[in-house]
């Protein structure tokens, strides 16, 4: 039995997702604020301190307390809370921030407890705890690409993550290693051993352009990889609008920018 709020749900898309999730009569479903996108008459919206799951406690200390470690993920103190108060079904949805894929996660089939990305959370059934974790090695903390700090999410019931690009989901075998750009790392269930690992050599840590640390990822368990990771997309974006193309070398550069509407 799920202590969680059971919900249905739908994907739909390919490159820029939605979930739509189906509600019965007093089920709620939560969402980061910012990615509603539309909802049925008889859905109440209410904005809530935290995740509204009170794991910590039902005191307003308590509540509080637990709004406030969000900040440390760089998420609000808070957040949206969508509850069906007719009669009958009705339907929710929320959309994905940018081009990707969303991860529909039973967090009762995986452990009970998901690590993922600070900004990786969409929405989730309500009693799902959102908190943070903190990475207790000292090297992952510094160099892991997320910091002393992740998202994690516990409880029995449906959560919806985000992530860039296409998603690729490994089963790691007990003792199974798996290196991956740091950048690349979506999720992770509670039993994987995450940690760091310096590339080594001269020529790959100066000239190889992949940085210098790998995510070293250790089964058992199932781990979730991003093809295009946000900070590298917005760091694409950045040296194109800021720096000169490759073209603009040529002696035809400038005319070429001119005839694609790239002259100013």
């Amino acid at each position: 039995m799920r202590t969680n709020h059971e919900i249905d749900f739908r994907i739909y898309g390919e490159e820029m997702q939605c979930v739509e999730v189906e509600l019965d009569p007093q089920e709620t479903v939560i969402a980061e604020a910012g990615s509603f996108m539309y909802m049925d008459q008889g859905v109440q919206m209410e904005t809530i301190f935290g995740d509204g799951s009170n794991t910590g406690g039902t005191g307003f200390f308590n509540k509080l307390m637990g709004a406030g470690k969000r900040l440390l993920t760089g998420e609000s103190l808070f957040m949206t809370a969508f509850t069906h108060t007719g009669g009958g079904k009705a339907k929710v949805a929320f959309a994905s921030p940018y081009p990707g894929k969303i991860i529909p996660l039973d967090l009762q089939r995986l452990g009970g407890k998901i690590i993922c990305q600070k900004d990786s959370f969409l929405c989730a059934a309500k009693g799902i705890s959102v908190g943070i974790e903190f990475q207790r090695k000292l090297g992952t903390g510094l160099f892991g690409g997320e910091g002393f700090i992740m998202q994690k999410l516990e409880g029995d019931g449906m959560a919806f993550c985000h992530a860039g690009g296409h998603i690729i989901e490994r089963e790691l075998q007990p003792g199974e290693v798996l290196r991956v750009d740091t950048g690349c790392v979506v999720a992770y269930t509670s039993q994987i051993d995450f940690d760091i690992q310096f590339i080594g050599g001269i020529k790959n840590t100066l000239c190889g352009g992949e940085g210098f640390f790998f995510a070293q990822l250790r089964g058992p368990g199932k781990v979730w990889l991003q093809t295009l990771p946000i900070a590298r997309l917005a760091s694409r974006i950045v040296s194109y609008g800021t720096g000169s193309r490759r073209e603009e070398g040529s002696v035809l550069g400038g005319l070429g920018n001119l005839l694609d509407g790239d002259g100013y």
